[in-house]
Order: C-alpha cells, then structure tokens, then sequence
C-alpha cells in the first residue's frame, strides 16, 4: 500500500504528534508498506530531505499560540501548493492527516486529494480555532473517511467542534527503542522532566516540588522553551538541578533509562500522556498529574497528584524517591512489571495494526465519508 502522512508541525521541534506520525510511518515501512511523510521542517531543505524516512519538507514553519502552547505551522501559500501538487503526483492508496483541521498543509488534502482520506484527531481542550472555523471545519471533518481521535477526551474535543463519528484508538509507544536503551549514569536517585517549558506543563511547579524533596536527589529538566530563561533564573543550575537543554531521541530513551523516576506535572491540555508510556516502557516509575489524558495514558500504573498542587507533588516524589533509596531502582518490581505490560498494551506495533485495518476498509470502493 502507498500511503501519504501529512503532519502539519514543524518535524525540526519535538512534539507527540511529529514522534507519533514518524513512529507510525516506521511501523508501516517495516511491514513492506510505502510511506511518505509530508511536513514543514526548519533544519532540512525543502523538497525530499532523506529517501531512508521517506520525508518530503513542505516548507519551513512560524510559532502560532494555540491550546496554551506554541504550534510550529507551516502557513505560506507555496507550502500548500508544494503539499497539493506531490499530493496528486505521488498517486497514493490513502492520505493520512495528523490534526487535519490544523492550518494550513493539510487542507491542500481536504480540498484536492482524490485519495481516501483518514484522519487523527490529537488535540484536547477548548480550541478557538475550532470555533472559529467552524462552518468550514465541519465541511472539512465530513472529507474524511475515517477519524480517529487519541484519546476519549481528543474524541470530545472534536465532537464538541464539528459532530461526526470517531474511532478511538491510542498513541503507540515504540518499545524496543526504549526497552533497549542504554541508561544514563546517575549516583542517586534521580527525577527527569521531559516537556515543553510553557506553563501549562506544569515545570514551575516541579521545580518549587522538588525543592522541598528531603531525600537526596537529582532533578534533570529535558527541553526548552519560552519559561526557560526565568525558570532558570530562579532555580539556577545545581547539583540537585541540571538543566540538560533539548534532547535528541536517542538521549530521550537513555535519559528515560537512567532515571529513577518519570515527573510530569502538566496541568492540563495533554490529550494522551505518551512520554508516561515512554517511560513505562524504560522501566521507569511514573509520577504525573491527575488529568484525563494521563490517567488514559498510565491505566492505574502511575501515582497521580492533583495538577499544581506543590505539596503533593513534593510528597509523591519523596516517597518515590525513599523506594529508590531503599534497594530497587523504583517502586518495586512488580509495579515496574506492571508499567511495561501497560506499555505492550498501547505498542507501535499494535497501533499500525490498527490503521493498517482502517487503511484496508477505507479503500474498498463502497467506502463512503464518515458519519455526520
């Protein structure tokens, strides 16, 4: 099968989505499955950037606030043409758009492919965009001939905006690549956050946490952001916080195997906690906030606290971090056992499975759009 990925954020920033479609597109390609990936990307020329992933680069992208985050979209009226015109020429089975209501790539899809199209729906929360396009968006989402939302809440999200009928899957964890990872030294026990550094993911309150942690510990912040600087400036680098910058995927799983303890205090707008998943799957206790998406996401294998509450969070973590203390590299192994088999359960493998069906039915000359 001949299948097109259209992300519309920037593959050169780290993000669920873009790990998601790169994962996806591996998993497919590994089954003897001819993928391309259209995408904005502001490292790489614009055109086919590396006939081994199979990324064709739209265009480069600017910064748009959205859902209390920045969105790396590629916009100019010359990436949507590019995305269109190799749209038509790579004559592909099916088109499948990551957040396909996301400006602007994806929309030379909606409007111009003559191939089935699939949707994933990733967002959670309110969008003003959305709301703002609804009219159109509602037209868009009926081009669709099959949606899948992430999570229950991805699923409400979208039904809220434009109606129709969604397909709930999962955000897949790529096991292997995790479960084989190299450990990153550390002589204590140690905390690793991962994340953007924008308030709603909750590293100022981490910070503050951790802060009044008893326990010898190490803090490593992964990442970057717009609240870098200030966060830095009131918590300067130390040996209990180090400030390891952005990661590349093959330091993300070490750091992840190394760690005592996955932190992430986001405080809303995360629609599946995958890097909770991640983590899982590196053997790695889990500490996270109680919102829907990682309570989907971790199934009972995490400890949740409520979001922005300093001291539970601080109270979570010493206790995670006096098992650690105590003779085992976290909680126990039986809770370890149980995050890995969480893990399995929401594997890459798994997930291509999934599409893979959806693929196959949506192509079958009877298929029609989905439901209203």
């Amino acid at each position: 099968m001949k299948v097109a990925m259209v992300c519309p954020y920037s593959l050169s920033v780290p993000g669920g989505v873009q790990g998601q479609v790169l994962g996806i597109a591996r998993g497919l390609r590994s089954r003897g499955h001819a993928v391309t990936v259209l995408a904005p990307a502001d490292d790489r020329p614009v055109g086919r950037s590396d006939a081994a992933d199979g990324v064709w680069v739209v265009g480069r992208s600017v910064s748009l606030r959205s859902n209390g985050s920045s969105a790396p979209l590629a916009l100019s009226p010359l990436a949507v043409t590019r995305t269109g015109r190799w749209l038509a020429d790579g004559r592909f089975d099916v088109v499948h758009l990551h957040e396909p209501l996301a400006p602007a790539i994806n929309y030379a899809a909606i409007i111009g492919s003559s191939a089935p199209l699939v949707g994933t729906f990733h967002r959670a929360g309110d969008s003003g965009w959305y709301q703002m396009m609804r009219p159109v968006a509602r037209w868009a989402n009926r081009r669709l001939r099959a949606r899948v939302a992430v999570s229950e809440e991805a699923r409400d999200t979208a039904l809220r905006a434009m109606g129709g009928t969604y397909e709930v899957l999962f955000n897949g964890v790529e096991i292997e690549r995790f479960a084989s990872a190299t450990p990153t030294p550390t002589g204590r026990p140690t905390v690793l956050f991962l994340g953007r550094h924008e308030p709603r993911k909750g590293l100022d309150v981490l910070l503050e946490a951790f802060a009044r942690v008893t326990g010898p510990a190490t803090l490593w912040v992964a990442g970057d952001g717009p609240s870098t600087e200030a966060l830095r400036r009131s918590h300067p680098a130390a040996d209990r916080v180090v400030w390891l910058g952005r990661l590349d995927d093959a330091q993300v799983a070490s750091r992840l195997a190394g760690a005592h303890i996955l932190c992430a205090p986001s405080l809303r707008g995360e629609s599946f906690g995958m890097v909770l998943v991640e983590a899982m799957a590196a053997r790695t206790a889990v500490v996270a906030s109680d919102i829907p998406g990682y309570r989907a996401a971790s199934a009972g294998r995490a400890v949740l606290v409520a979001p922005g509450d300093v001291g539970a969070l601080a109270n979570a973590l010493d206790e995670a971090i006096a098992d650690a203390l105590g003779g085992t590299r976290t909680a126990s192994s039986e809770s370890l056992d149980a995050g890995v088999a969480r893990a399995a359960e929401i594997s890459m493998d798994r997930l291509v499975d999934a599409y893979l069906e959806i693929y196959e039915r949506v192509t079958v000359p009877s298929a029609t759009p989905g439901g209203r």
